[in-house]
């Protein structure tokens, strides 16, 4: 079955290979504007290999995960305390889901009011895209707790801590996961949108140079090569959600 997935895959990636080689020597798109695969391959090649490029990724790579793992925290830690009650769930619910289903690029100019034009909004516009799945997702999880379990602990007089570390954190393991990872793609896209809008440095400013100068084979290296990193990083959270899901409760 996994040779067979693995096949379906490679045939899917040849498959699109394919379509966009022959439309790049098809003639039917103005001149420039789908480039050759071989051209854009040579471009990562070039970037991979240009110390500037690094320069670019660091920059990228700190202010989405600054502001992922801040983003996250406080999801985390929020949507405990809205699910922990029907009530701040019900009056929460509305804003929380108003607010995730806005475009976070609207409020770019507030937080550059907040933290300046600096890395510091950017940080700021990751974390705000992380914060809403991570705290939506757990909330809904905590609504999956069964209160029986609760109201023994509190029979025990188990404190809320004690409560939140036995019995909702075990709990909410795969809603958590399932919000990071959808928050850490909003994160990454968060970020970079801030970069292509208003940034001297990082992958999302390198592309929209690129762009400017018409250089579309260099664009498509720097896009792809960010996909890369995006699918790596959302594989490594997947095998962490994994790992974790297979830990024992702790006693």
């Amino acid at each position: 079955m996994a040779r067979r997935t693995l096949a379906i895959r490679l045939a899917m990636l040849l498959a699109l290979w394919a379509v966009w080689e022959i439309a790049a020597r098809s003639g039917l798109f103005y001149e420039g504007i789908i480039p050759s695969s071989f051209l854009v391959l040579d471009s990562m090649g070039r970037h991979v290999g240009d110390p500037v490029f690094y320069g670019h990724l660091a920059r990228t790579l700190y202010e989405v995960l600054a502001g992922f793992a801040l983003g996250s925290a406080i999801g985390l830690a929020g949507g405990i305390v809205v699910g922990a009650h029907r009530f701040t769930d019900e009056a929460s619910a509305p804003y929380l889901h108003g607010f995730a289903s806005t475009p976070k690029i609207v409020f770019l100019p507030i937080l550059m009011l907040l933290f300046g034009a600096g890395p510091g909004s950017k940080v700021g516009m990751g974390a705000f895209s992380a914060f809403f799945p991570a705290v939506i997702a757990v909330a809904a999880g905590m609504a999956q707790v069964s209160p029986v379990h609760v109201k023994v602990a509190r029979g025990f007089n188990a404190s809320f801590l004690q409560i939140v570390r036995k019995i909702y954190l075990p709990s909410l393991v795969a809603p958590a996961i399932t919000g990071m990872r959808l928050g850490l793609g909003v994160a990454i896209i968060g970020v970079l949108l801030a970069e292509i809008k208003f940034s001297d440095r990082g992958l999302g400013h390198l592309a929209i140079q690129h762009y400017n100068f018409f250089r579309v084979a260099d664009m498509y290296a720097v896009l792809l090569l960010t996909f890369a990193l995006a699918v790596l990083a959302n594989a490594l959270m997947g095998r962490v959600g994994k790992a974790l899901l297979r830990r024992p409760v702790p006693a």
